[in-house]
Parts: C-alpha cells; sequence; structure tokens
C-alpha cells in the first residue's frame, strides 16, 4: 500500500517526503550520512531519495529547527528525536469477528505494562468474556506516560508502550484467541509539545473554530483528509486493527469527511470485518447510517450516574429531572437527547432522532476513562455508589442488547482511582498543574489537594490493582453474566427491536425488545432501597430471583422468552 505521506522505501534507497507548503527550504538528515536538501515538488511537497536501508534514523530540518516525521512510522528519543524507517509489514489472515460479538473492554496500554504486558492478560480477559481490547491513543507523545491524548505523531506508537513488532505481537496473540483489538485515534487536535507543523505547514489548522484543546484541524484541506485517512488505514491494514474508536469526533469539522472515510475504509476490508466507532457530543445520528458502527453513548452514562449516586452538577444537570424515564429512553432508542434542548449547552438544541437505529448502534458502559479521570480525584463508582444497586446496573448493562464496554478495573470492582496523568517538560507540567488546580479550586477547598498530573506518583496510584475488598464476587458476576450474554443474548442481537421501556418507579425501569429470533427479552433494574410492583412476564427470570410481579430492592432482573 503506498502512502504520500511517510518514507517511501523503493529500489536502492528510500524517498523521504513533506508536506511543507509554508517553508522555502527543509532539509533531511540522516544518521551516518548527513544533510540533504529537499527539492520541491507539486502542492507544496519536498523530497529527496537517499541511499539508506529501514532502521536508518532520520529527521527534518527547516533552518535551525530540527523535527520529526509527522508520519514517522517509530520514534527513538521521543517526538523530538529521530524518526526511524520502518519497512511495512504484513498482517495476520483474521478476518475478525461481527460486530454484534463485541464486549469491550478499555484499557490505558501504561497501565497494562505496554503492549507485551497485555499480551500476557489477554487470556484472563478471555476466559471473563471480553472479546474487544481496546486501547486508549498510542500515538507518540511527550514523556513516559500520558493518557496519549497529547498525541503529535499520529503513525509512531509510544515507545514506552513498545515496539511497533511488539503491537503487531499483541494484536496477533488477541487474533490467535479469538479476540479483537480497537484503537482510539485522535483526529480532532495535536498535543502542545512536540508539534512543529505550524512552522512549515500551516495550512494545516483553521484559526476560525479553535477546539478546547487549541488550534482547530482544518479537514477542507485535501492533504490534511489524506493524511488522516492514510492513519486510519495504517492501523487497520497493517497492524491489523479490528476497529477505530474516533476520538470527539464532534471537534472534528469534517464537511463530510468522517462518512466519506467510513466508506473508503470499508471499501478497502473486503470480507474482512471492521469496526467503527464515534464519540460525538452532538449525537448526530446521521453518521451512523453513513457507515459507522456505534457512538459512545454517554446519555445512558450519565442518566445511570445521576441513578446511583444522585449527582446533578455540570452536565448530569440535564439528566436530574427524572433519571430513571430518561435511561427509560435511552434503552428504547438510544439517545435521551434526540434534538432537546440541553440546560448545559444554555438552551441550545442536542441530538438527532435515533429511535429507528438498531440497539447495537450504541456502545453503553458505566465508567470510562473520561468519566472517571475527568473528576478531580479519579474516583470510580465503587467509591460513589452502592455496590448492589452498582452489580444491578451491571447487569443491566452486560445483558442489554447495547453494546457494551468495561473500563480496565471494572471487572474486578477495582477501588483504584484513574487520575489524569502527563508526563511533560517543567514549564508545560506547571501550566497543566495550575490549570487543573484552578479548574477544581471550589473542590479542593473542601476535599483537599488535587493530584499533580506530572507526579509520578499521580500514574502509579491509577494502576487497578485487586484493592477491592469484594473482586472475587466482581469477577464472578461478569463472568456469569457474559456467560448468559454470549449465549442467550448475542446470537440474537442483529435484527433486534425495542417494543418500550418505561419508568416503573423513581429509581426503577423495566424495557423489553424482540430479538432476533423472534424471542422477547426483558430487562427490570431497580435502584431504589424499596421493592417496585409492577406488571413483570410470568415465567421465572433466567436472571435474579423476584416476588411475583415485583422487582426487588438494588437489583436487577432478566427474562428470555422463545
Amino acid at each position: 500500500m503506498n502512502y504520500a505521506f511517510g518514507p517511501r522505501i523503493e529500489p536502492g534507497g528510500v524517498r523521504f517526503r513533506l508536506w511543507a507548503p509554508s517553508a522555502q527550504i527543509i532539509d533531511v538528515e540522516v544518521e551516518g550520512v548527513g544533510i540533504t536538501p529537499m527539492s520541491s515538488a507539486l502542492d507544496g511537497w519536498k523530497q529527496a531519495f537517499i541511499t539508506c536501508r529501514p532502521g536508518a534514523r532520520y529527521r527534518f530540518r527547516a533552518g535551525d529547527i530540527v523535527f520529526a516525521d509527522p508520519a514517522s512510522r517509530r520514534q527513538a528519543g521521543g517526538v523530538h528525536g529521530w524518526s526511524v524507517v520502518s519497512a511495512p509489514a504484513a498482517r495476520d489472515g483474521w478476518r475478525g469477528r461481527s460486530w454484534e460479538q463485541v464486549v469491550l473492554y478499555e484499557c490505558h496500554p501504561g497501565l497494562m505494562g505496554g503492549f507485551a504486558g497485555i499480551a500476557e492478560k489477554l487470556p484472563e480477559l478471555r476466559d471473563i468474556g471480553i472479546t474487544a481490547v481496546e486501547l486508549m491513543p498510542v500515538a507518540a507523545f511527550p514523556g513516559t506516560h500520558n493518557w496519549g491524548y497529547d498525541g503529535v505523531l499520529p503513525f509512531a506508537p509510544a515507545e514506552s508502550y513498545g515496539t511497533p513488532e511488539a503491537l503487531r505481537a499483541m494484536i496477533g496473540a488477541a487474533h490467535a484467541l479469538g479476540m479483537m483489538v480497537f484503537l482510539d485515534v485522535v483526529y480532532n487536535h495535536f498535543g502542545p509539545d512536540g508539534n512543529y507543523l505550524p512552522l512549515y505547514a500551516k495550512p494545516f489548522f483553521r484559526t476560525d473554530t479553535p477546539t478546547p484543546w487549541g488550534a482547530a484541524i482544518d479537514f477542507r484541506v485535501p492533504q490534511v483528509q489524506q493524511f488522516f485517512g492514510e492513519n486510519a488505514r495504517y492501523w487497520l491494514f497493517e497492524f491489523g486493527f479490528d476497529g477505530l474508536r474516533f476520538d470527539a469526533a464532534h471537534a472534528i469539522r469534517d464537511e463530510g469527511w468522517l462518512d466519506r472515510l467510513a466508506a473508503e475504509l470499508r471499501a478497502g476490508a473486503g470480507e474482512r470485518h471492521i469496526h467503527l466507532v464515534l464519540e460525538n457530543e452532538n449525537n448526530a445520528a446521521s453518521h451512523l447510517r453513513h457507515g459507522f458502527d456505534a457512538q459512545w453513548n454517554d446519555d445512558i452514562h450519565h442518566a445511570l450516574h445521576v441513578l446511583l449516586t444522585g449527582e446533578s452538577a455540570g452536565y448530569y444537570q440535564d439528566f436530574a429531572d427524572h433519571p430513571a424515564a430518561r435511561l427509560a429512553r435511552a434503552l428504547a432508542e438510544g439517545f435521551i437527547y434526540q434534538g432537546e434542548t440541553s440546560a448545559n449547552r444554555k438552551g441550545a438544541p442536542r441530538g438527532e432522532p435515533s429511535a429507528d437505529l438498531p440497539p447495537s448502534a450504541f456502545v453503553a458502559f458505566l465508567q470510562n476513562h473520561d468519566q472517571i479521570g475527568n473528576r478531580p480525584l479519579g474516583k470510580r463508582l465503587t467509591t460513589l455508589a452502592d455496590s448492589r444497586a452498582l452489580k444491578a446496573a451491571m447487569t443491566l448493562l452486560l445483558l442489554s442488547p447495547q453494546i457494551p464496554m468495561l473500563f480496565m478495573g471494572e471487572e474486578i470492582g477495582s477501588r483504584a482511582p484513574f487520575l489524569y496523568f502527563t508526563d511533560h517538560s517543567p514549564e508545560l507540567a506547571k501550566a497543566v498543574r495550575e490549570g487543573r488546580r484552578k479548574e477544581f479550586a471550589a473542590f479542593a477547598a473542601t476535599h483537599g489537594e488535587i493530584p499533580d498530573p506530572n507526579d509520578p506518583a499521580t500514574f502509579a496510584a491509577s494502576d487497578p490493582e485487586r484493592d477491592a475488598p469484594e473482586w472475587n464476587e466482581w469477577l464472578a458476576l461478569v463472568q456469569q453474566l457474559l456467560a448468559l450474554r454470549r449465549k442467550r443474548i448475542t446470537p440474537c442481537i442483529r435484527g433486534a427491536k425495542s417494543v418500550g421501556a418505561e419508568a416503573c418507579g423513581e429509581k426503577a425501569v423495566k424495557a423489553r425488545w424482540t430479538l432476533g429470533d423472534g424471542g422477547m427479552l426483558t430487562l427490570a433494574v431497580n435502584f431504589g432501597t424499596g421493592a417496585i410492583a409492577t406488571a413483570l412476564p410470568r415465567a421465572k427470570p433466567v436472571w435474579g430471583a423476584a416476588a411475583e410481579q415485583t422487582i426487588p430492592a438494588m437489583s436487577a432482573l432478566c427474562w428470555i422468552e422463545a
């Protein structure tokens, strides 16, 4: 597969290419060879052919400034170090698994011990019932530990996680176990340290629409579309990732590019299963009808969080009134906000109609990196909610026909925090530390100091050890629920349709779906402290135990009827 961005290995040497429309003179330096001026080509491209081989280290120069290739496939010495010429590698012959079989497990590669550490844990995750591991971003970032959303070299796996070969080996190990691997990709911004594109490629960015993280990327520019399109193909077709999760797609001013990309990726995949998932605060359901499998369903998370914790500040204010009714809508129709006005958005509408979409168009979760890590002290639900209610919510999550996702440590009821951590230079670290403490100043006044993101202890504290007193109970619960899902629900998710959901109490909900085989799935959950009387199926539930026509307190029930 030929790429416009990145070095091309040709007979006799390597052709180095850089899109640098804002620079007159660019040189390429190859270690052991020297500095070579690059010639200008059409449309702002610079290029030079040099006699060298894969493994050669190189970097670009603009005057006295040296910088890595923005399409570097491998780095040596960090994002400010040398790029390394890498030969393309063939992926394995894995064809993948269907979307309906996905049970996601989101994890931070650094906290898992890098790519090799993830590979070691795969058999355990498979035995739990996980079918797909989703990696937080691996694109090279400054320092040795970072959430990954400060990446600046989107093609280069972070050195602290392992080599590209180790990443390929981990994906191969997953496939050998019948598991999928997903990757979180960030196409809405670059990190603040190590991004040299503004120096030589100013058209990469637009100045009229800033994002919360800096200058917006200009997807009106064909070369920008090509850069990120090649990146998506690179991960899917050279490394063999089974799916991509597109971070904060609402911040991609894409002019239709996302939908075109989805079509191109599916055309290139042939008969192989690939899966494309969005994070999109705007609840833009139209993407889910044009090539994307699903969207992370923040709405269902927010409604469940309110029911479990009673919190109503920030974005939870949009879900604080009648949360059971809101949860019922999320179970029946996917999005809760389908064009209604949002208090959190100061009265602006949010969302598009989604009731026609299948349940599998939504990824449901109780926790993820954002919902834990963006809290001041990174607290998990195990420290915020009653464990009985939380187990009822877990039952709902894992037996719903929406696609479930667990966050690392959730399968063992971890109580360890997941904190915001970085490894920036002293000046940037100070700005991040002061900014975070300013953001949570009111919280800190009553709850104590906010952890320093740059302190190595903050990273270490986020390891989800088996510190929960009930870890074995949680593990058994998750295993049993996923076994039931695998046997009775997963084979029938395709073709499933909601036949309604309703609140049957301030903290109780029941929902029903016809399954693809014509059966009926009923889920009833009660997060309250008192039993709720309501009409329920007469048959014995396949999960849970209840008195006649009653949902017990802090419990969940499931029926599957032929």
